[in-house]
């Protein structure tokens, strides 16, 4: 499972690395434009669990997010970029159904830093059970038409908005940007502010 990691944080950072390469602008233009929530300023964030580069902007965007105008409309997207990804959406879109949210940041804390070896369903379940959650009902959140229904509609946001690596936001559903595009951490977050100002 660790070459599967090491593989998919290698593929991260190539396309990061190949979007940088081949623009100097701090955010791409979505074409065509997706669509968006009505009356809001939707904000998506692309990210996944595995990404090394998810695990430090996490604590960014917690924070960010705080300061975001009430007229925003902020989610998390889970992405998947393989089949072997799919269990850490269905995960995230869990922990959201059994309103445990808040064990998000330290999952990804679990995996990098602590090392854990976090990879298959049951892993997954067990380190939730290990936080107080109930078994029974996170296994049934797992395997429900409702998270699998929101891991679909998650690829169908990844595909429309063209996320070839994470972490990504997509502002409004016209504009991507990313550490890469934007020059870093901090700075890609400071981008999207500017793109929600926009409007």
């Amino acid at each position: 499972m660790w070459k599967f990691l090491t593989k998919v944080m290698t593929v991260s950072l190539m396309v990061t690395g190949v979007a940088l390469a081949q623009s100097a602008e701090r955010f791409v233009n979505v074409n065509p434009p997706q669509p968006t929530e009505p009356g809001k300023i939707e904000v998506l964030e692309f990210f996944a669990y595995t990404c090394p580069h998810c695990a430090v902007l996490e604590p960014l965007v917690r924070e960010w997010k705080q300061t975001l105008p009430s007229d925003v409309a902020f989610s998390s997207v889970p992405v998947a970029f393989n089949q072997a990804m799919k269990p850490f959406q269905y995960f995230y879109y869990a922990l959201e159904a059994v309103d445990r949210l808040d064990l998000h940041p330290q999952f990804f804390i679990a995996l990098h830093q602590e090392k854990k070896r976090l990879f298959t369903k049951d892993a997954m379940i067990n380190w939730a059970v290990d936080q107080g959650v109930d078994r029974a009902q996170f296994t049934a959140a797992m395997d429900s038409f409702g998270v699998k229904s929101k891991a679909s509609r998650a690829d169908q946001l990844a595909k429309g908005y063209a996320i070839q690596g994470t972490p990504s936001i997509a502002v409004n559903g016209r504009y991507v940007t990313s550490p890469s595009e934007a020059g870093g951490y901090q700075e890609s977050l400071d981008v999207a502010s500017q793109l929600i100002r926009r409007r």
